[in-house]
């Protein structure tokens, strides 16, 4: 587009298409209505570019998200750990122009970003022992108050105006008969505290930034999250559900999940709490069955409480137990879902 913008780039745009037989009305005159349409459309675009950058972008979420911020011309900021393994996952030939940052230089990456997606924290599916119980609550903390600290420290003209955090359905608590959405109150269990205070945490925030706060479920993608875990066992004949197959399976296909928070990233409707899960959850041993339908493979195999409790001890209960939520802001919003159901979502993932 600007090549439309000068009359320099005008002259040579002609001098390379030279060996083309095209007729000069094809080419925009500097002055005329359509060169100023052209004009005006490029920096409509450029405005509506975003800088954003991400916490836990080297995750099963955030490599996604960087994908889509990536197709749409913004500019992004990966906020990591390790950068020798975020450049692995993020090669610059496929992603030129990324930045890549370990925590020291966070600072000049949050200053003049439109907006920060925060998404880092340390994976819950494992067995929790005192230790890990602490660094899945910490890693969740500590970043996001890194994170509201670096935001807030910013000089106001260049403070992101947006940050978009995650948290997860775990706030409610668990439930095999109630039904939850935001206005619902909190569990009392060990996943809800975590919860409390990692949104608690992001809502100190300066009042001048608009927060969003996405409680997200079960995330089904094939490379990563639950599903990427089940589908070996149902290949191999060897799936089925996880104990007793009617604790509620609150899911969201991943890629309503990254539209969901790319939408919050534009919107400004979206602030508070909005749940990151679909319309239509449905009870474990149903998404076993839809899962064995989708790969031609038998949904027969349960594995019993007690054999998750000895390998994961309490961590079994992310499994074990679940709620139905819903996400009743996101259609108050108008939000599309492109899977509402969780066998289109299966069948689309496994296509």
């Amino acid at each position: 587009m600007e090549l439309l913008c000068s009359t320099t780039s005008l002259s040579s745009s002609f001098a390379l298409s030279s060996a083309l037989v095209v007729p000069s009305s094809s080419f925009p005159v500097p002055g005329s209505r359509r060169f100023m349409v052209l004009c005006s459309s490029e920096k409509s675009q450029k405005e509506n570019q975003m800088t954003v950058s991400v916490t836990g972008a080297t995750g099963f979420i955030g490599r996604r998200l960087v994908q889509r911020l990536r197709a749409d011309n913004n500019s992004i900021r990966v906020l990591t750990r390790s950068k020798s393994n975020a450049e692995q996952i993020f090669p610059a030939k496929d992603f030129p122009g990324i930045v890549i940052a370990e925590e020291p230089d966070w600072k000049n990456c949050v200053q003049g970003s439109t907006a920060v997606v925060n998404l880092a924290g340390l994976p819950i599916s494992t067995r929790w022992s005192p230790e890990i119980k602490k660094e899945i609550k910490d890693s969740r903390i500590r970043v996001t108050s890194k994170v509201v600290e670096l935001v807030n420290n910013s000089p106001a003209e260049a403070r992101p105006t947006v940050l978009v955090s995650a948290t997860a359905v775990g706030y409610y608590g668990t439930s095999e008969t109630g039904v939850f959405d935001e206005n619902s109150p909190s569990g009392k269990d060990y996943l809800s505290e975590v919860c409390r205070e990692w949104e608690a945490t992001a809502l100190k925030a300066d009042k001048d930034v608009r927060v969003a706060l996405i409680r997200i479920g079960v995330v089904l993608g094939k490379d990563g999250g639950a599903l990427a875990m089940m589908i070996p066992f149902f290949q191999m004949f060897a799936g089925g559900p996880l104990g007793s197959g009617q604790q509620w399976f609150s899911w969201i296909h991943v890629d309503d999940l990254v539209n969901l928070i790319y939408e919050a990233l534009s919107n400004p409707s979206y602030k508070g709490v909005i749940n990151g899960t679909a319309p239509n959850p449905v009870r474990l041993g149903e998404m076993c069955q839809q899962l064995g339908s989708v790969l031609s493979r038998p949904s027969w195999l349960p594995v019993p409480d007690f054999a998750l409790k000895a390998l994961l001890g309490e961590g079994a209960t992310v499994v074990l137990e679940g709620q139905k939520v819903l996400p009743a802001r996101a259609k108050e919003l108008g939000f599309e879902f492109k899977y509402k159901y969780v066998k289109d979502a299966l069948k689309a993932i496994m296509q």
